[in-house]
């Protein structure tokens, strides 16, 4: 291994715990006309959009919740919750846009496979008033990872919410439902409701999701491993390209005598 004095020979069979990979999945997910909700500062310059653009996309949080298949033994329900921070370049007129932020969410839902496990798995780290019903009951459960990085912006519009042919306005989503580590991240409350208009957004976004349990494996052991690569510090010359230093320091030398 380089920049490491690692043995190779094996020398024993050691046991770790760690997360195993029971089941996973990849998706491409293409969400059309997903609506944004607003501040009442950003709210207020929508209303007067002639039009908008969707200049970025940014996932702020993944809300994942794991329950069990009903006769499906060893087979898990997913049900995701991701919440987005949309940027909108709104246009009022003849002058530069508006720089809004406004808030987005998407419900997805799968099912994997996550193995059975019986055992109650409690740990010595000490956190503070940890003991909660609910996480007792599921202490047995496997756990969700979602990766996925940051979604494509693909279009936006802005809608009269007094077209009752467009069907896209209809919206039950409950703002108060949106955690508080969510809301803080915006500037003031979201509006729902007395809006003039509403900005709906098309994006693209790529996940993995895993199921992953808590388990013991045998591995084979070689040796501790021991770096022999020495620390260069952040003022010490790079050890790459040290004919550059000394050149620039040379360089410097001459034209302050000069």
């Amino acid at each position: 291994m380089s920049g490491n004095n690692c043995d190779t020979n094996f020398r024993e069979a050691v046991c770790i715990h760690t997360d195993k990979i029971y089941d996973s999945c990849r998706d491409k997910d293409c969400l059309e006309n997903i609506r944004v909700y607003l501040t009442s500062c950003g709210q207020s310059i929508v209303d007067d959009a002639i039009s908008v653009k969707c200049t970025k996309a940014e996932i702020i949080w993944v809300f994942s919740d794991i329950e069990a298949v009903p006769f499906n033994r060893g087979f898990y329900s997913i049900d995701l919750k991701y919440f987005f921070r949309v940027k909108l370049a709104v246009f009022t007129g003849a002058n530069r846009p508006s720089m809004v932020e406004g808030l987005a969410t998407f419900d997805k839902k799968v099912i994997l496979f996550g193995s059975e496990g019986n055992a109650k798995i409690f740990e010595s780290r000490y956190t503070e008033n940890a003991f909660d019903p609910q996480m007792w009951q599921k202490t047995n459960m496997p756990h969700a990872v979602v990766e996925v990085v940051d979604p494509i912006a693909l279009g936006a519009k802005v809608v009269d919410a007094r077209d009752k042919q467009c069907c896209c306005c209809d919206d039950d989503f409950d703002l108060a439902s949106v955690p508080d580590s969510v809301s803080k991240i915006f500037d003031g409350s979201f509006v729902s409701g007395n809006e003039r208009k509403r900005v709906f957004v098309s994006i693209g976004i790529f996940s993995i999701i895993k199921l992953e349990r808590r388990v013991q494996l045998m591995i084979p052991s070689y040796d501790f491993c021991i770096p022999n690569k020495e620390c260069v510090g952040a003022t010490a010359p790079t050890p790459y390209r040290p004919s550059i230093v000394f050149y620039t320091a040379g360089l410097l030398r001459k034209l302050t005598a000069q």
